[in-house]
This record gives C-alpha cells, structure tokens and sequence, in this order.
C-alpha cells in the first residue's frame, strides 16, 4: 500500500475533454483534463495529413549548390589559403 500522507489523490475514471465533449476516461491525479489534441482529431491519427511543400527542402538545396559542384566550396579556399601562410612562415 503507499505510504500515508505522502502521493496526490488518484482519481481512477478521470474525464478528458476536447472542445467540451467527453473524449476517453482514464486513471490521473487530477479529475478532469482539457485537451486541444487527441488521437481522435489530431491530423496523423486520422489520415487527414495533408503535407505542404511548396519549395521542397531538398529541390531548393540542389538550385543552391548545383551551381558549385565543379569550383571548390568557400571553406576548401579558404583552409588552403590558411595552410600556404602557415608555410611561408615557416
């Protein structure tokens, strides 16, 4: 048994509610929570998912550095400038 005077009350038919209706009955430490998502109308759960890609990530990536495959990146530049000074000092 738990120890006397020490754990939260347990409420074992506590409601949950979502937009003000009764949507699952579970065990908590509080007698009712209000929720804005659950698994009933949460996108994912109910296969209305819709994905928004209107620039793809990857699309736009490609544009970016296609252009630069052949030249050397910026920092390959400037790591070799950095090696040559080193030795000159030398």
């Amino acid at each position: 048994m738990p120890k006397a005077g020490i754990h939260p009350e347990w409420y074992p038919e506590a409601k949950v509610y979502c937009n003000g209706e009764v949507v699952m009955t579970i065990g908590s430490t509080q007698p009712e929570i209000h929720v804005d998502v659950w698994s009933g109308n949460h996108p994912f759960f109910t296969g209305t998912q819709k994905i928004i890609d209107t620039e793809g990530r990857v699309e736009r990536f490609m544009r970016k550095y296609s252009k630069k495959e052949g030249g050397a990146s910026p920092s390959t530049k400037s790591s070799s400038k950095s090696k040559s000074k080193k030795g000159k000092k030398k």
